[in-house]
């Protein structure tokens, strides 16, 4: 049997860790996001942007290996519910988003288009999680 599923505190303790690296993540995106947008025009983009990206690494980083021990556990259950799969398209959308954001300039752009990817991002993540939160009750 695994470990995760048989002593009293080891799930609760990655979904912790879960939801403390998805603050770190979406936390990090959201202060970049508002900068983009004007709010702070003091503080400059490119010190900000490399700030929060180690931030959005870390936090990315606490999600996969807490999400992928918590899918050891019951990933036939996980891979049969709706909830689930949208979660892990909107990953994918998410990913590509970012790449296309890095690819193009990103923060050191910072106009229309750019804008337009970072709310993009937002609204994925924010898509993520509330297909997480709905994977209990699919």
């Amino acid at each position: 049997m695994n470990m995760l599923l048989t002593h009293p505190y080891a799930y609760p303790l990655l979904e912790v860790v879960h939801i403390v690296g998805l603050a770190c993540l979406f936390g990090s995106l959201a202060v970049l996001e508002l900068r983009l947008w004007g709010l702070a025009p003091v503080l400059p983009p490119g010190p900000l942007a490399r700030l929060t990206l180690t931030v959005t690494w870390t936090g990315f980083a606490l999600v996969v290996a807490s999400g992928g021990l918590m899918f050891s556990t019951q990933p036939q259950e996980l891979l049969a519910n709706g909830a689930f799969r949208a979660k892990l398209v909107l990953l994918a959308l998410a990913a590509v988003n970012a790449f296309v954001f890095h690819r193009r300039g990103g923060v050191a752009r910072g106009d229309g288009p750019m804008r337009a990817l970072g709310l993009l991002s937002l609204a994925l993540w924010v898509g993520v999680i509330i297909c997480g939160r709905w994977i209990a009750y699919a």
